[in-house]
């Protein structure tokens, strides 16, 4: 019976569909923050000084500013994809569900 079940979910044009869309979105996802993160340790290791640079009197460097936006982006590509996943991605996947215990 749970093969069964396992063969018709495979089988169905919808699980491939959501399969492909998931994973090509997650790679994209792990593709852009890839560039923003080794982006930042590459321009660490090529050009201290520019991060180094001081932005006013304070004590405050580039570098701060922008791996704080590094953490932002993190947050806002996880905010993109949970909010695919739970529409577009979950309604495929019970769309799914349904079509196999009929």
């Amino acid at each position: 019976m749970q093969a069964d079940l396992a063969t018709r979910i495979v089988r169905d044009p919808r699980y491939q569909e959501l399969k492909s869309k998931r994973t090509r979105f997650g790679w994209w996802l792990a593709l852009s923050m890839m560039v923003v993160y080794y982006g930042f340790v590459l321009l660490v290791a090529f050009n201290k000084p520019f991060l180094a640079t001081r932005l006013g009197t304070g004590v405050t460097t580039i570098g701060m500013p922008i791996g704080l936006g590094i953490i932002i982006f993190t947050v806002a590509i996880t905010a993109i994809y949970v909010r695919r996943a739970n529409g577009e991605f979950d309604a495929l996947t019970e769309q799914i569900a349904k079509g196999a215990l009929e």
